[in-house]
């Protein structure tokens, strides 16, 4: 199946993505600590955005790419979800400011959307190549999911050593750092010489971070549709809305205990589409797992999880007041 993207419609596209990325900029400009309301608010827009455009495209273009599109936003917005829990690890591991916080997060939602665009761009490559690409995408996949289900039943927590990460320690012997924030700036002149910032630092971690996840987001999404535009798309979408949800979800983000196991379930059921829709091309007896399936699959699978979070954080909850009665 072809694209639905005309080169007219990649223009308009990127320049709405990059509009887009200009107006939340200028809203960081002054830094603030994010009140609810204002973060409330910018969800509903970044979540209406993604629902208006998957009408478009299922009325444009017709119900199997709109299932395509909607099934790979729940996909993308759901590792999203798990980017942001390891973005709110690295600002508390660098002391971010909270009024820095969001500028912080832009930071990283723009070298993410870049780090995918460059990885859309090789699984394309990759595809055109042959479909031995839908054989690899399983393999990394399935991998994937058996190392963070193994580290959820292990009750292993994200952990964040910043001393660890060979980006942060080169930027260390490369220029001096402050002690200090100042405001937004990377770089200040200090002592006659250029020094960074802490701020450099934690744009240098979560550029790092983006490299691990683009690694399993681009083929989870290329496992729902092939189309380039639709992968590059519910990326972006997925990506957009993080810095306001962050503020929405960073109280509850703690509580969602089983999302790890979730999304293993659903990195594992991706991969294992991919595998049999490569076997499929060989041998054609080889069932193909439909779209709609998949969606369906991610719905019930991020439902459970979300409820039996819930269920348990209350148990932990009620068992710390049992415990503390006199």
């Amino acid at each position: 199946m072809e694209s639905i993207a005309s080169p007219q419609l990649w223009v308009i596209t990127v320049a709405v993505l990059l509009g887009l990325l200009a107006l939340d900029f200028v809203i960081t400009r002054r830094p603030h600590d994010v009140p609810m309301r204002e973060a409330v608010a910018w969800t509903v827009f970044y979540l209406a955005l993604p629902a208006a455009f998957g009408v478009y495209v299922w009325l444009a273009h017709g119900g199997t790419r709109g299932v395509e599109f909607f099934t790979g936003y729940v996909v993308e917005k759901s590792l999203s979800v798990d980017n942001l829990f390891v973005f709110m690890l690295l600002l508390a591991a660098f002391a971010v400011p909270p009024a820095l916080a969001q500028r912080v997060l832009l930071y990283g939602i723009a070298g993410a959307l870049v780090l995918r665009a460059i990885f859309i761009a090789a699984g394309a490559a990759m595809l055109s190549a042959g479909t031995w690409a839908f054989l690899l995408f399983g393999a990394i996949l399935l991998v994937t999911a058996v190392k963070v289900m193994r580290d959820a039943l292990r009750g292993a927590d994200h952990q964040v050593d910043i001393d660890k990460m060979r980006g942060v320690r080169l930027l260390r012997r490369l220029m001096p750092v402050t002690d200090e924030y100042h405001g937004a700036r990377l770089t200040i002149r200090e002592a006659g010489r250029r020094a960074l910032t802490p701020m450099a630092l934690v744009v240098a971690a979560v550029f790092l971070t983006d490299i691990v996840f683009a690694v399993d987001s681009v083929p989870a999404v290329y496992g729902v549709t092939d189309d380039p535009y639709l992968v590059f798309t519910t990326n972006a979408f997925a990506l957009l809305g993080l810095r306001a949800l962050y503020f929405v979800l960073r109280n509850a983000l703690a509580r969602l205990k089983h999302l790890n196991h979730g999304l293993a379930i659903i990195l594992g059921f991706i991969g294992l589409k991919l595998i049999l829709h490569w076997a499929h091309t060989v041998w054609s007896w080889v069932p193909d797992v439909p779209t709609p399936l998949s969606l369906a699959v991610i719905i019930v699978t991020l439902a459970v999880v979300t409820v039996t979070s819930l269920r348990a954080t209350a148990r932990t909850e009620r068992q710390g007041v049992t415990a503390s009665a006199p």
